[in-house]
């Protein structure tokens, strides 16, 4: 038999004819040119995921931002960051758990195990959906499991199978077979060991060199607050007000709504020194100690409010044929997880983002409140874009208002802080399609007194921004 040597030759162009038998020099050059022909990959180095990532650095104040800490006295501003520090740290404990955790999935690994939406009660057996093995044959099969708020359980194993730690916080099992292997992490349970409503555990599951870890969470379920939204408007609906010393306005504004909705539930707040009797049908009328402010004022309306929406309005609106509340509740109806959505005011669509970036521990964030900032259209209504905030005329969840509530410190200067306290819980979004007049401005210097904040006013908003919201400083653009 004729041999060829392609080491001695150019044969590299036929290499597919070179199809020798395995007698003597033909299985070397059959194996030879096999290596010859395979692909080349530069080798690339294997990295860890980060052990660690440095927490986040000072956050940079937009140009013009009040720093709000000039708000203080030099020499109670030590003092104070130690009590905002802790207040933080308290924050943080009631709303970060081991779920924050940053997981990195192994690569190549044969082990199967959930990545997310494993959920159990507290203190209730669950099994863990998905584990499994799929590793080459051994002799033998030992896997692990770990975690730290809870115990593992499994069934009582097959003769030729062992299993250590059944009911505690770390379980093993061994077995020659990969079949009863997965058999028994098919049937293995985890129980939280501590009663909390909403928190997490991670478990670690590990095979020779491998080890993956998956979150489990530890969640309470609630039952859910449902809102009979009835046959008509009015019963879905509410209109809230709070006035002050305005009685003109308000009247002409109830006038306004029953040319409209003659039927609807109005609650008005009323904080006015010399109060005036509101009558009529439907309409809640609460008289409140004189001068709480605007924000106290807002809770007490919003916290009598039974329907699933209600309609924020100011005492001095003015209803006309473009008030569609039934187009409003259409959009939050289409949308359920909008909170809030806002239309114009005398053809003045105001909405605002806010920019906020959370700056480090000590020093706190920053906050830019970016006026008519939009960030996109909502889904299937271009008229309508989702923002951060919008004007005192919007249609609202009750039950996610109350959430966030209004803080009754802020009496004057008060409006933006609502969305700012809802930043990250509330969705918001405002419509052009929908109106709402402005009354035209009656001279009153009694009220007018109370209607501009003096810097005693702002000074304590700026506090108020510093302490509450962990802010270094604000913006309003």
């Amino acid at each position: 038999m004729q041999h060829l040597d392609c080491c001695s030759r150019m044969c590299v162009g036929n290499m597919h004819h070179l199809f020798f038998s395995s007698i003597g020099g033909d299985l070397l050059s059959h194996v030879v040119h096999k290596e010859l022909l395979k692909p080349s990959y530069p080798k690339t180095k294997r990295l860890p995921p980060p052990s660690y990532l440095p927490p986040p650095g000072p956050c940079t104040c937009p140009t013009g931002a009040l720093l709000l800490k000039d708000a203080f006295p030099e020499a109670e501003s030590k003092e104070l960051m130690q009590r905002r520090q802790k207040e933080l740290r308290q924050h943080k404990n009631r709303t970060e758990s081991v779920l924050s955790t940053r997981l990195y999935a192994p690569s190549n690994s044969p082990l199967q195990y959930p990545i997310q939406g494993f959920k159990v009660r507290p203190m209730t057996p669950t099994f863990i959906p998905g584990l499994a093995l799929h590793a080459a044959q051994r002799s033998n099969y030992t896997v692990s499991l770990k975690v730290s708020k809870g115990v593992l359980s499994t069934v009582i194993p097959a003769e030729g199978a062992q299993v250590q730690g059944n009911g505690e916080s770390r379980l093993m099992m061994e077995t020659s077979s990969l079949e009863a292997l997965n058999e028994l992490l098919a049937d293995v349970s985890y129980t939280s060991t501590v009663y909390h409503i909403h928190t997490g555990d991670l478990a670690s599951f590990q095979f020779e060199d491998h080890e993956a870890v998956f979150p489990i969470t530890i969640k309470q379920p609630q039952p859910p607050v449902l809102y009979d939204m009835g046959t008509d408007i009015n019963s879905q609906v509410t209109i809230t007000t709070k006035t002050f010393l305005r009685y003109p306005e308000l009247n002409l504004l109830l006038k306004s709504i029953r040319q409209f909705y003659k039927d609807m539930e109005v609650i008005i707040a009323d904080d006015s020194f010399v109060t005036e009797k509101i009558t009529g049908d439907h309409i809640q009328h609460f008289i409140m100690p004189p001068a709480q402010g605007w924000f106290a004022g807002r809770n007490l309306a919003v916290s009598q409010v039974t329907t699933k929406y209600f309609l924020w309005v100011d005492d001095d609106f003015l209803f006309t044929e473009l008030t569609k509340i039934e187009e409003m509740v259409r959009v939050m109806e289409a949308n359920p997880e909008l909170d809030v959505l806002g239309g114009k005011v005398g053809g003045n669509q105001f909405s605002f983002s806010l920019i906020y970036e959370e700056g480090d521990e000590t020093e706190g964030g920053c906050m830019y409140r970016k006026s008519r900032g939009r960030y996109h259209s909502l889904p299937g209504y271009p008229q309508c874009s989702l923002v951060s905030g919008v004007v005192n005329f919007f249609l609202a969840r009750t039950d996610a208002a109350q959430r966030v509530g209004f803080d009754p410190k802020l009496k004057r200067v008060a409006h933006s802080e609502f969305f700012m306290d809802g930043l990250g819980s509330l969705m918001v979004a405002t419509c052009g399609h929908v109106s709402i007049g402005h009354q035209k401005a009656r001279a009153n210097n009694h009220y007018g007194r109370f209607r501009h904040p003096g810097d005693n006013d702002r000074h304590s908003r700026s506090q108020l921004n510093f302490f509450k919201n962990h802010l270094k400083c604000l913006l309003f653009g």
